[in-house]
């Protein structure tokens, strides 16, 4: 089953009978998920699992639903508000893996990480990034073996086992709560009363959605935890970058034939971003999340582009670092770019950069201290 009709499946849009057995049957699957993850919160929360703490302040960016909620462009954005403040920080991410043709495994494959940790490379030269599942183990590298004084945990929300100082989570306003169920049957990776943990929310794409709907979420997320800081951001489109490194900017995009293409989290997300710079969207493929395209993908992708007319193919930043290396070098009949995006605040951003303020001031005052 692929993404979208595991998405049209657990929202409801797919209605047919076949549809209610197969949901039925991953609520069973999901109440057995919840409880593990709650036996799981609960021996952490209860100091039975031991959580390790570091000599570096941590901060914490995650999420509790499965997809793209915004996490990535939060991490770039608070690398660069901590190397404006000439902290040295790192960034611990799990990363995803794959496996590619060549050598160095037993089948004849080599593994290798993409994703989010090439994404970060690229956009945050002034930090260090490490790729380790055991967040522990990756802290402890980038604290004795790059002299890292503050870590910005990437989707760090469920990994309680490394002490955080700030616990932030990026909540997506076009789908804030993954309809409302645990995995499998929603996309919920932990119960909404998780967030009471939270120090800070951060709700993305809130130009995606009404005014109306956006207040009735805040109110939710504060009832939930009131203590809790809540901020407002939208992912603005920056320019289109080329393979040979030029900029197509945001006005040249506006009535461009545009084919676009992406495996992510919320591809209509992607899609509706296209459509709000003024690009004439002529046709669009999606593919499931974290997907590894082959010369043949680019090859029927470029084919469609072309019969629907487009004269650029556009893609996500994410999708970019997962392309084939000689299609990125432009060895097709068509320009192909990747849309490059950052957060912008738009509500907020001042008791956001308050909380990181104190707490770094804080974990200063204790080291001076010691």
């Amino acid at each position: 089953m692929n993404q979208e009709t595991y998405h049209k499946l657990i929202s409801g849009e797919n209605s047919g009978a076949g549809a209610v057995v197969l949901r039925f049957f991953l609520q069973i699957a999901a109440v057995g998920y919840a409880a593990t993850v709650g036996l799981r919160n609960f021996l952490y929360s209860s100091g039975w699992l031991k959580t390790h703490r570091v000599d570096a302040t941590v901060f914490s960016i995650g999420n509790i639903t499965v997809g793209g909620t915004g996490k990535t462009p939060l991490v770039v954005w608070l690398c660069k508000f901590l190397h404006q403040k000439e902290i040295q920080c790192a960034i611990l991410t799990r990363g995803y893996k794959t496996r590619t043709e060549g050598r160095g495994t037993k089948d004849g494959r080599r593994e290798t990480r993409i994703d989010e940790p090439a994404i970060l490379v690229q956009s945050c030269p002034q930090a260090k990034v490490v790729v380790n599942p055991d967040r522990v183990a990756g802290a402890t590298e980038a604290i004795t073996g790059f002299g890292a004084k503050v870590l910005i945990m990437d989707d760090g929300f469920q990994h309680r086992r490394l002490h955080r100082d700030i616990d932030i989570v990026t909540i997506d306003a076009t789908c804030p709560f993954g309809y409302g169920r645990m995995l499998p049957a929603g996309l919920l990776r932990e119960p909404i009363t998780s967030l009471k943990r939270a120090d800070a929310v951060i709700i993305t794409r809130c130009d995606q959605i009404h005014e109306a709907k956006l207040s009735k979420l805040e109110e939710k997320l504060q009832w939930v935890n009131p203590d809790m800081i809540i901020a407002r951001s939208i992912h603005r489109p920056v320019c289109a970058k080329l393979a040979d490194g030029k900029e197509i900017s945001i006005e040249q995009l506006k009535g461009r034939s545009v084919f676009a293409f992406c495996g992510i989290g919320n591809p209509q997300s992607f899609l509706g971003t296209i459509k709000n710079i003024g690009a004439e969207l002529v046709g669009s493929k999606i593919y499931d999340d974290h997907y590894h395209y082959t010369d043949d993908d680019i090859s029927d992708i470029c084919a469609q582009a072309i019969q629907l007319g487009a004269n650029l193919m556009l893609t996500t930043q994410k999708d970019w670092s997962r392309l084939p290396i000689e299609n990125r070098k432009l060895k097709i009949e068509m320009p192909l770019a990747y849309l490059a995006i950052e957060l912008k605040f738009i509500g907020g951003e001042d008791k956001i950069t308050q909380l990181i303020e104190d707490t770094l001031t804080g974990k200063m005052q204790k080291r001076n201290d010691a």
